[in-house]
């Protein structure tokens, strides 16, 4: 019998304009340093890496200046942002375990489904066409791992845990009905916004107490 098709918080993707700002803001709000994640050829982009417990991490992203420019937009919005701007909680991935079968379940259209590699690790995601992250953050991307593969294997305790996801949106019932479509399961709280605007606060337990990261 077939595996039932379902979804789990991945990580968490914090951009910034260069990974050394990243790793400061990390390091100045949650008192670790950052591991070395590494590049992305078809992207443009390198990351850094934090392990969150429970096989979630957090992801710094930026664009890598040694790399080429991309025939398609960088994903996360990155080329948006321009050179310079603050790190900032700009959204999640989501693990799947079909990706083809998620996708073709979703209520929203999440973009391509793009195979993908950092070294020697492979994944397929999904991309929208404009690189732009899907209800401005709210939803999340849709990964899928090789069986038995994942970047958290490769990386320290630190002592940090992932606590839960709060996403503020002006229509939380479609994000609601989008995670219900993938068949999410997970510590992640929808909430009507006040502004009219997507926001994400994620709350991790550290050594040094309860940190917030915003959008």
């Amino acid at each position: 019998m077939a595996a039932m098709v379902s979804c789990c918080i991945d990580h968490l993707v914090v951009t910034a304009p260069t990974l050394e700002v990243g790793a400061e803001y990390i390091k100045k709000n949650m008192g670790v340093e950052m591991e070395a994640g590494g590049k992305h050829p078809s992207m443009g982009t390198w990351n850094l890496l934090l392990s969150l417990g429970n096989s979630t991490y957090l992801e710094v992203i930026s664009i890598d200046p040694s790399l080429p420019t991309p025939g398609r937009p960088r994903w996360f919005g990155l080329d948006s942002r321009g050179d310079s701007f603050l790190p900032t909680l700009s959204t999640w991935v989501a693990r799947t375990n079909d990706i083809h079968s998620t996708v073709s379940g979703c209520t929203e259209t999440v973009g391509d489904i793009v195979p993908m590699a950092r070294g020697d690790l492979n994944w397929h995601i999904t991309i929208p066409p404009d690189g732009l992250p899907l209800l401005d953050g709210a939803a999340p991307a849709l990964i899928e791992w090789p069986s038995g593969v994942h970047p958290t294997d490769r990386l320290e305790d630190k002592g940090l845990c992932l606590q839960k996801l709060e996403i503020h949106h002006p229509q939380p019932g479609r994000v609601q009905r989008l995670l219900s479509s993938m068949n999410f399961t997970g510590e992640i709280l929808v909430f009507p916004s006040v502004d009219l605007s997507c926001s994400l606060r994620a709350t991790i337990c550290t050594p040094q107490g309860i940190v917030c990261l915003e959008s």
